[in-house]
């Protein structure tokens, strides 16, 4: 060929697609949408039947965030390497619950014993009351006495079913719980590290930067919240002791239990309150709610947002709707640890898909109509 054809030749001639790879393609945009639905099915289908774990599992990464918060707080004061310190807060819990335990095998039993008799004897009294208006408090199956439903738990919270009887099952999921708090509290950044892994190289830093935002604010809720039904807790048992109440650290207690569970914890903590108190009269019965309420109220709208600071910025209707649909379907501890684990799931939409997917971020200019 002279040089003049081979100069006159196409500079570059493109090469002919492989007769599979357009098949290939068209394949795979076909399949991609099913394949997707059929991933997010089988996926949500794995949590739903996994779900009593899981829930223990994100137990476990609360504890473990009581204790990191801990440890770091500690290293303000005492700076020492993180590992001392994380011992010395190890120690000071084991301490602690050693002590309540022992508190509670002295003293917790006869107190509960008494307070169920009180709270049984009322319920049947309010019963009768009611029956005279033709209402039927406790349904066609009748009441039953309250011992029974501290011996079932499924029967106060719905459809979890217990492989064994309650105590066992708690004290078990219990050790569960504080086992996985402090494996993870022990070395935090290597467990993060270790779920990385499994991310895209592309991704990891972000990831990690959402991983330590959701960290943060678990941090400044749980501590919030444990500081509120500590006031709750001591506030009310003193209260309570004044007026005369039997069993006032107990009733004072699982009042700061439930204040733990937002907008319905006080709700379900009034009815021993006001069940113990309706023996000493109309009037304390009265005083007594009236400053429960009270203590609550100022609880709820002014020791909440010192404390918190809006370090979970989410509806009160979503929290609630949460709780209500978490205790349906995954009981007593899907009550307890609904309004965290909407907190968390807030935060994994607002940055992976508002955010990263929809490009949706805090300056970003809007779109030209």
């Amino acid at each position: 060929m002279t040089p003049e054809a081979r100069s006159s030749a196409p500079a570059s001639t493109p090469a002919a697609a492989p007769a599979g790879a357009s098949s290939g393609t068209v394949w795979s945009r076909v399949l991609a949408l099913p394949l997707t639905v059929l991933a997010v099915a089988v996926g949500l289908a794995l949590v739903l039947y996994t779900a009593p774990s899981l829930l223990l599992l994100f137990a476990g990464i609360l504890f473990a965030t009581l204790l990191d918060a801990c440890t770091r707080g500690l290293g303000h004061i005492l700076p020492v390497a993180r590992a001392w310190r994380f011992a010395l807060v190890t120690l000071v819990f084991a301490s602690l619950a050693a002590l309540a335990i022992g508190w509670g095998i002295v003293r917790f039993p006869a107190q509960a014993q008494m307070l169920m008799k009180v709270m049984d004897t009322q319920l049947g009294i309010l019963e009768g009351h009611l029956e005279t208006f033709g209402i039927d408090l406790f349904g066609p199956g009748g009441r039953q006495d309250l011992s029974h439903l501290i011996a079932d738990p499924g029967r106060l919270f719905g459809h979890v079913q217990y492989a064994v009887s309650g105590a066992y099952a708690v004290g078990i999921n219990t050790i569960v719980i504080v086992c996985l708090g402090v494996f993870f509290a022990g070395h935090p950044s290597g467990y993060r590290e270790g779920v990385l892994i499994l991310v895209p190289l592309g991704a990891r830093a972000r990831v990690r930067e959402v991983m330590n935002e959701m960290g943060q604010m678990l941090r400044s809720w749980l501590l919030g919240q444990l500081v509120r039904s500590a006031v709750v807790a001591v506030v009310l048992a003193i209260t309570l002791h004044l007026l005369g109440l039997p069993g006032a650290p107990l009733l004072g207690l699982q009042a700061g239990a439930a204040n733990f569970i937002p907008y319905l914890g006080p709700l379900i903590a009034a009815l021993p309150v006001a069940l113990v108190a309706m023996p000493l009269g109309l009037s304390t019965l009265a005083w007594v709610m009236a400053i429960y309420f009270t203590i609550q109220t100022l609880e709820g709208f002014v020791v909440a947002p010192l404390i918190q600071k809006g370090s979970v910025d989410v509806a009160p209707a979503w929290t609630l709707f949460a709780i209500v649909i978490m205790g349906a379907m995954f009981g007593a501890m899907g009550v307890a640890l609904a309004a965290p684990l909407l907190a968390v799931g807030r935060i994994a939409v607002l940055r992976f898909y508002v955010q990263d997917w929809l490009k949706d971020r805090p300056g970003a200019a809007p779109l030209k109509k």
